[in-house]
């Protein structure tokens, strides 16, 4: 009977374990087979601050984050700072497996007692699957996945790696995540320096930062400081009299000014964080933890700013544009970069970062007008033509494939019959320039505008030439830095190198100057557009007192106004218009809206720098021309020219130098500027690559004999003339055929220097239907010669660019 009673007993005792086993196996399968991989926390990178520096590598331009955090290796961690936490939200950490379980068995007594939750029993591996793995739940649920996940993690990581993620990840309160954040957040300075009752007020903030926040209940941050340092005391991290004297001592939190990009070169820092965008995501900015190091030069951009905001302000009194309240503001940029680096020292992108942050640098596609011709005469170059090449100044007509005529007319409305190409260029004449587009050909020159770094689309038609299609700043800068470093491309450097959070190198910038034309050619359009400024448009770029090379331009109406220029140290433009086309004004050009900043902006970026001169290529050679045919001079009146050696004009009649008077205007009379000898600058060697099809330039062959002496360059000072305006591209829907037109020679009037009589209406820029008289372009320079001038016809303007 005992037996069959016993057997019964095991058999019933055999079931209840089974079935309890099984229903707890169901169970734990229901409970993990939802649960996260353990993987997401072993390979775990935290969201983190990306920081932005100046070329100085210290000053903080700016900071982006989704979460304000900055990791650190928990050797960095100061041992005072970890035992605060241990003693307060873990004493057992080092000990136990990842769970605790005699505290989750008391927290569990103690709020069944209470009736709701007033204690609880999770360990610091809990509290990073918690905030990491799972959701903020709270039920039992949640709480055994919890305790599942955490055993496992022990298993996966060392107590030091799991330490060292539960102190970078904690939220503890004002926006800071991490124990690095919070000690800038609260106290202003890094985790390192943080005192005893520093640390132990950050402890005290883990179970609820947003209540013992001490800006806002420092009584509160108080007490929960004053139980870290008891906890701190039984664990004997410290003593009785370092718990007491921490405790009394007077706390006063001190947040550190946030680092707003908005303060120090805004423009940059936003171009910066989107150059990281397109190169490692979009989210890399805001979670990877970068440390970017610019090239930004503090003092460059603080000089670039001043000279921008005063030249606008000025414009804006002359014109009474201040007064007037408008969406449509009065705006420009400006761009300078270090041509033996590369590096972008400054850029403005408006005149108020707060109101658009609209880049009008990197952005604003506009109208370029004449400071696109020195392309045209470039290529003109590296076609056979030479600086004494001469040039018809006489009226011509195309027409377009649907039979409408466009006739290019100069500013003046006058001609001057035969011009030498330098000339052509110096006085900003647009006959000229057409002509010599429709010479070398369309499709050559926008390869020709290509290889030099322009890469807004072109339009193909004859009007490009004048400037009618619209580029970037940044456009033109690449282009005339081809003239500035001797014939190399390159590419503007906003970035020297990024780092991760830790210092390793993730990327690093350098220089890499490309072939792009020949450098004869290339010092041949320095030594001309050194001309525009001493005898041209540009002369207010005078006022810099060194060698300096440029071009104005002004579009039709005066809508735009630009300079960019060049020393043998740096380049810089200035563009300056409406985020909305409209007048700046009349007279408004830009040799008197945009050249004044460039001067002014580089007399402080320059400052008391050694002056130079551009150094001449071994290629260069010089000989004495007739002014009016461009010939070699074989007696009497000559100047001096400069050519690319083997492009030199011929003569059958023997030379001599007796014979030889030299007028105003000679290559090589004395500077105006009053300059000292020139000192060559060392332009990095370019890297050997392969030109951009379908360009292949061919430099003249050059024949190793002795140089002449580098000797600074003044230009022929003949009759000065204004520069014409910008000439704007007919309506596209107007002309969808218009590819290369068939020139059609007309009347010529030509300027014999007397006084020039008006060229009549008959000779209109544009379609000849469309007529009216409101273009604009630079004035005359002082003591020229010639009426004033003419307005011309222009066709309605394309839309421009408009600001986010």
């Amino acid at each position: 009977m005992w037996r069959f009673f016993r057997f019964v007993f095991r058999t019933l005792l055999f079931l209840v374990l089974s079935g309890g086993t099984l229903i707890a196996w169901v169970f734990y399968q229901d409970l993990t087979g939802e649960l996260p991989a353990i993987e997401r926390l072993t390979h775990f990178t935290p969201p983190s601050v990306t920081r932005v520096y100046a070329s100085d590598g210290t000053t903080l331009l700016g900071e982006f984050y989704l979460e304000k955090r900055y990791p650190l290796p928990l050797s960095k961690i100061p041992l005072l700072v970890q035992r605060a936490f241990l003693a307060s939200e873990d004493k057992d950490f080092y000990h136990h497996p990842g769970v605790n379980f005699s505290a989750v068995t008391r927290a569990f007594i103690t709020n069944w007692q209470a009736g709701r939750t007033v204690q609880g029993g999770s360990t610091i591996t809990q509290q990073i699957v918690k905030s990491v793995l799972l959701t903020p739940e709270r039920s039992y649920r949640r709480k055994a996945q919890e305790m599942i996940l955490a055993l496992r993690l022990e298993r996966q990581l060392t107590k030091e790696q799991i330490f060292e993620i539960y102190l970078n990840q904690i939220y503890l309160g004002s926006g800071a995540y991490g124990v690095e954040a919070a000690a800038r957040e609260y106290f202003n300075k890094s985790v390192a320096d943080l005192t005893l009752p520093e640390a132990a007020m950050i402890a005290g903030l883990a179970p609820a930062p947003s209540a013992y926040d001490p800006f806002k209940n420092l009584e509160g941050a108080k007490e929960r400081q004053r139980y870290v340092l008891e906890r701190m005391m039984e664990e004997r991290f410290i003593s009785y009299a370092q718990s007491m004297t921490a405790w009394q001592e007077p706390l006063t939190p001190s947040s550190a000014p946030p680092a707003s990009y908005t303060d120090l070169a805004p423009y940059y820092v936003e171009q910066v964080r989107q150059l990281i965008q397109q190169r490692y995501g979009e989210d890399a900015t805001q979670k990877l933890g970068l440390e970017v190091y610019t090239t930004v030069d503090l003092a460059v951009q603080k000089a670039a700013e001043k000279a921008f905001r005063d030249g606008i302000d000025v414009l804006c009194r002359r014109e009474g544009l201040c007064r007037q309240q408008s969406t449509n503001h009065l705006d420009g940029g400006l761009l300078a970069v270090d041509v033996t680096t590369g590096e972008v020292k400054a850029m403005v992108g408006g005149y108020d970062f707060t109101r658009s942050q609209f880049n009008r640098a990197t952005q604003a596609k506009r109208q370029p007008g004449s400071v696109f011709k020195p392309v045209v005469y470039a290529a003109a170059l590296d076609r056979g033509y030479t600086p004494a090449s001469i040039v018809k100044d006489t009226p011509i007509s195309f027409r377009d494939g649907r039979g409408k005529r466009w006739s290019p007319a100069n500013y003046d409305r006058k001609y001057r019959g035969p011009i030498r190409l330098r000339e052509a260029l110096t006085f900003s004449r647009n006959v000229p320039t057409v002509r010599l587009a429709d010479a070398i050909g369309l499709p050559y020159l926008l390869s020709y505008a290509q290889a030099l770094g322009i890469t807004s689309p072109l339009a193909p038609n004859m009007s490009v030439a004048l400037g009618s299609s619209e580029v970037t700043l940044l456009d033109m800068i690449r282009a005339y830095g081809v003239f500035a470093t001797g014939g190399n491309r390159f590419e503007p450097i906003f970035i020297a190198k990024i780092t991760d959070s830790q210092g390793a190198l993730i990327s690093e910038s350098t220089f890499q100057p490309t072939p792009a034309i020949a450098p004869e050619t290339a010092y041949l359009m320095t030594s001309i557009l050194k001309s525009a400024i001493e005898r041209g448009t540009g002369k207010e770029a005078l006022k810099l007192g060194r060698p300096a090379a440029g071009k104005t331009g002004t579009t039709n109406d005066y809508g735009e106004a630009w300079f960019v220029g060049y020393t043998p140290e740096m380049i810089a433009g200035v563009w300056v218009g409406f985020d909305e086309k409209r007048p700046l004004g009349s007279g408004e050009t830009g040799g008197r809206v945009a050249a004044p900043i460039w001067t002014a902006f580089m007399k402080d970026a320059l400052g008391e720098s050694p002056i130079n001169d551009f150094p001449i290529p071994d290629g260069i050679t010089v000989a004495h021309i007739n002014p009016a045919t461009g010939k070699r001079a074989s007696g009497g009146r000559a100047i001096l020219e400069i050519f690319a050696r083997g492009t030199e004009p011929g003569t059958n009649v023997p030379q001599l130098a007796s014979d030889l008077t030299t007028p105003e205007g000679d290559a090589f009379s004395p500077s105006p500027i009053g300059t000292p000898a020139p000192t060559p600058i060392a332009v990095p060697a370019p890297i050997q690559q392969p030109l951009l099809p379908p360009i292949v330039i061919t430099p003249p062959p050059v024949v190793r004999v002795p140089s002449p002496p580098i000797i600074s360059l003044p230009q022929p000072s003949i009759g000065e003339e204004s520069e014409p305006s910008a000439i704007e591209e007919p309506l596209e829907e107007s002309t969808p055929e218009f590819i290369e037109p068939e020139p059609e020679e007309t009347e010529a009037i030509i300027d014999d220097g007397h006084t020039p009589a008006d060229a009549g209406e008959t000779h209109t820029p544009f379609f000849e239907e469309n007529l009216n008289g409101s273009a604009a372009s630079d004035p005359l320079p002082e003591n020229s010669t010639g009426e004033l001038p003419a307005p011309i016809a222009e066709v309605p303007p394309a839309p421009a660019a408009q600001a986010p």
